[in-house]
């Protein structure tokens, strides 16, 4: 999966072009900055095209994980045996956010006896193909990778977490959570990015 940043848009902030040793780096650091973004959102971003994902179903409902959501193409209730093959579903409704309803079935001739054996009346697991991401990552998205890639970029010293400089013979040395090899993400780049995170999700306890 490709940074949510290009070189391009660091020198644009940084004023100036990078310099052979920074960009030696700059591929890596922004890859860092991307992975650390994807893994604190759980978003990918990136526009992507009728991927095809299994997902469960809770009470009829299923909640595709990636937003926003540009398409949904195909909706398969997955059989998991010969005796339960997997089928097209017809009867669903799209919320237009995030979220499936799946039909209780009623449109599909012969659905096998053994769906309604399940406590709620649903297939428990579907696979669903559908598209999602952005054609160009969001401003706030890319300000946060940039911020993360230039802060370890642009520190005085790639010892990690040390951050120094001498002026004449005056000198300075303090640790740094955003300096030295390894990018961090900070709690501002956190508040930033809450808005894209999913916060709460539902689940069926049995008795």
């Amino acid at each position: 999966m490709s940074a949510l940043a290009s070189q391009a848009d660091l020198e644009a902030r940084l004023g100036r072009a990078l310099t052979a040793a920074e960009e030696a780096r700059i591929d890596a650091l922004l890859d860092d900055a991307s992975a650390l973004v994807r893994a604190y959102t759980g978003q990918a971003f990136s526009l992507t095209e009728d991927e095809e994902i299994t997902l469960p179903a809770i009470s009829g409902k299923i909640t595709l994980p990636q937003r926003p959501v540009i398409d949904i193409t195909h909706v398969i209730a997955v059989g998991g045996s010969d005796a339960l093959p997997d089928f097209a579903v017809v009867d669903w409704m799209f919320d237009g956010i995030e979220t499936i309803r799946v039909g209780s079935g009623g449109f599909v001739i012969n659905l096998p006896e053994a769906w309604w054996d399940d406590e709620d009346g649903y297939p428990g697991t579907y696979r669903v193909t559908y598209s999602h991401g952005y054609a160009t990552v969001p401003g706030d998205v890319l300000s946060v990778v940039c911020g993360m890639a230039l802060r370890t970029l642009t520190s005085p010293t790639t010892a990690g977490g040390v951050v120094s400089e001498t002026i004449g013979s005056y000198s300075y040395r303090l640790d740094s959570a955003s300096g030295g090899l390894g990018v961090v993400m900070s709690a501002e780049d956190r508040k930033v990015l809450d808005r894209y995170r999913r916060t709460a999700t539902t689940t069926r306890v049995g008795r």
